[in-house]
């Protein structure tokens, strides 16, 4: 029998022998491909799901912009091409000879995250980097370290990442004070769009009673109780490989079913770069694990309360003005040893900072979301004031706008 790590070290091997001739075979084939601009690419997440701001905007187009469906080929890089996408569209493997071909020609890219350093644009082509959030964690060119995944020369994770934001034409900020931070994270000299997240269109436009019962019904999630969205961010030291990270915490969830099952129920939402094969089913209906595809967006819209620590799901949440809880039980090793903020979050963010489980339950046993408001209102205002400014429900309008200003 085959021992299984001599066939994992021979696949690597393999890989990596084969994967450089490729790539200058593509390269060479590059020059020889022109830009065709009715072609549009979308890509979520780098390629691991159908969400985010790429999402919207191609689901506006869809449901709203026939002079653009009709009169575009509209291509999907997903690692799943089995992914279930409303309307037409041609889905593509990642990486695939497909997934390159159409990089190639594409008139248009409308990513969320960065593309492979070894994918090469047009000068014809436009860029549209939407990114997928505002940063409270150091990004970029500002990390003065890295210990993410199987990367740790900081030196050589600037270059690549410097090389990459260059094929930035356009970029997404949700307000002024992001603009500011890509700048320098980023070394952007690109154009700036300032017009919100196309994904947050959903949290202005159906926020209301009718919608949340309808995503309640698709999730089969029970109505009669209240919906505590757990989305914690990822751990730049926690991973099982290259963006394969796992599920950290030391949230105890079985003490949380036994003091709060009566009243709440608990969905689990991993951050995108996160695999972690965990499970939840013995805590019964008391946790709803939210798979990799489920859109968080229609989550926040069915959820009562958020609790998350570092991650740029604050930004988005608050634009619904409900409660946030920010449990942040390892803030000082986080700071000191993984990513430093760009504020300190102790002033800014509206909502009780709770580094140990214990105090958690006790505050959501004891929950009174007038006593929330009473003390963090103020707070509140300020933060919906400095980050959801530019979110007016009509980013992915403004962006389907574009794309045909561009291409005539």
């Amino acid at each position: 029998m085959i021992d299984p790590d001599k066939m994992s070290s021979l696949k690597k091997i393999i890989i990596n022998t084969i994967k450089p001739i490729l790539i200058a075979l593509y390269q060479l084939v590059f020059h020889l491909l022109s830009t065709n601009k009715k072609v549009i690419i979308f890509e979520s997440s780098t390629g691991r799901n159908y969400t985010g701001n790429p999402k919207y905007v191609y689901e506006y187009i869809l449901n709203s912009r026939q002079d653009i469906l009709k009169n575009y080929k509209i291509i999907w890089s997903l690692e799943d091409i089995n992914t279930k996408i409303p309307g037409n569209p041609i889905k593509v493997r990642k990486i695939s000879l497909k997934y390159l071909y159409y990089c190639t020609i594409a008139k248009c890219w409308i990513f969320d995250t960065r593309p492979p350093a070894y994918i090469l644009k047009k000068d014809k082509c436009y860029f549209i980097q939407t990114w997928h959030g505002t940063p409270l964690k150091k990004l970029g060119l500002d990390m003065e370290n890295v210990n993410m995944g199987e990367e740790q020369d900081i030196s050589n994770y600037k270059y690549y990442f410097n090389k990459n934001t260059k094929n930035w034409d356009f970029l997404i900020s949700q307000n002024p004070y992001s603009t500011e931070i890509f700048k320098k994270a980023f070394n952007f000299s690109g154009e700036f769009l300032e017009i919100g997240y196309p994904r947050n269109d959903i949290l202005i436009n159906k926020n209301n009673q009718e919608e949340i019962e309808k995503i309640k019904k698709e999730l089969k999630i029970d109505y009669t109780k209240k919906i505590i969205l757990y989305a914690p961010t990822w751990r730049d030291d926690e991973f099982y490989g290259s963006d394969v990270y796992k599920f950290t915490t030391n949230m105890d969830f079985n003490q949380l079913k036994n003091s709060l099952e009566d009243e709440y129920i608990v969905i689990i939402k991993y951050h995108y770069l996160v695999k972690e094969n965990k499970d939840w089913t013995k805590y019964g209906d008391f946790i709803y694990f939210a798979d990799e595809k489920t859109d968080i967006q229609k989550l926040y819209l069915i959820s009562d309360i958020l609790i998350t620590d570092y991650s740029s799901v604050m930004f988005d949440y608050s634009i619904l003005k409900r409660p946030m809880i920010f449990y942040t039980y390892d803030l000082e090793n986080y700071k000191k040893n993984l990513r430093d903020f760009y504020f300190d979050i102790n002033e800014i963010v509206p909502g009780p900072i709770i580094k140990e489980n214990s105090y958690l339950i006790d505050y959501l046993k004891n929950f009174n979301e007038e006593n929330y408001f009473l003390k963090y209102q103020k707070k509140y205002n300020e933060f919906i004031d400095k980050f959801n400014q530019y979110d007016d429900g009509k980013a992915s309008e403004k962006i389907a706008n574009f794309i045909l200003k561009k291409n005539n």
